[in-house]
């Protein structure tokens, strides 16, 4: 099935990335990683908010507010400036987060890169509510697609200079993954970021290809999304229904929307 996205904002985001959709508040949350803000819309009004640092990914929280993975640790974000919550102390200078997801248990995975070069240096980090962070994966060169199975027992993620996105088998009792496996190849595009959908499908954004693609459970194409930018970045469900699909992408292209048929998953809090 072929099906096109619009744009739906303006945003003009250097490298929009991470669009989370709060049903609180009815609005669509995302990042400009390099022009360095969080960003709001509610589908009236814009809102950015300035980091200080380059934000990598945000996650909404249990009591309010957002948690924002910025270059130098991942921080608290409610109505004044960002408190941090933790600093890995094996952080390397010269790092950033990146990509970054709750689990369904309110558990925040995210992960670092080294830019320009992109050498394989990241580390795949859990964050938990009191501050503990643990390092689970490293030698990632970009890491990406960090999503869950609508029953939590599957995890995924992707480093996306090697083309792969790989399945695990994720004990959420305890918060661990396991049992690695290839899900899929994207080409010619890098799979960057992804969401789940109440089917249990896969929707990964394609970098450089222009589309945003959807995998069954299997790992099999179902879909395709035109995306009238060449890098879409990361995709969310969203709307009162949790039936549209917001699209992010770089490049001041904006943000992109359309109705692909199937319903989301209200997005995990941490906490």
């Amino acid at each position: 099935m072929q099906l096109r996205a619009e744009r739906v904002v303006d945003s003009a985001d250097r490298l929009g990335e991470c669009p989370i959709w709060d049903e609180r508040t009815r609005a669509l949350w995302w990042i400009d990683i390099h022009g360095r803000a969080v960003k709001r819309y509610d589908g009236e009004n814009l809102r950015v908010l300035p980091m200080p640092e380059p934000p990598g990914s945000i996650a909404l929280r249990r009591e309010g507010g957002l948690l924002v993975a910025l270059q130098s640790g991942v921080f608290l974000l409610g109505t004044e400036e960002p408190e941090v919550l933790v600093k890995p102390a094996d952080h390397a200078a010269g790092l950033r987060f990146n990509d970054g997801r709750c689990d369904r248990s309110g558990r925040f995975w995210v992960g670092t890169l080294k830019e320009p070069n992109f050498d394989p240096v990241g580390v795949l980090y859990r964050v938990t509510a009191d501050g503990a962070c643990k390092a689970f994966r490293t030698g990632i060169q970009v890491p990406n697609s960090l999503a869950w199975s609508p029953d939590g027992r599957t995890m995924y993620f992707a480093d996306s200079p090697r083309h792969k996105l790989w399945a695990f088998d994720y004990d959420a009792a305890r918060g661990e993954f396991s049992g690695e496996r290839l899900f899929a190849t994207p080409h010619p595009g890098f799979p960057d970021g992804s969401c789940v959908d109440a089917e249990g499908c896969l929707w990964n954004a394609e970098w450089g290809a222009a589309r945003v693609v959807r995998y069954t459970p299997a790992g099999e194409v179902d879909r395709m999304v035109e995306v009238p930018a060449q890098n879409p970045t990361c995709c969310c469900f969203g709307g009162s229904g949790l039936d549209t699909l917001y699209i992010t992408s770089a490049d001041r292209a904006g943000v992109f929307a359309l109705a692909p048929g199937v319903k989301g998953l209200a997005e995990s809090r941490f906490g």
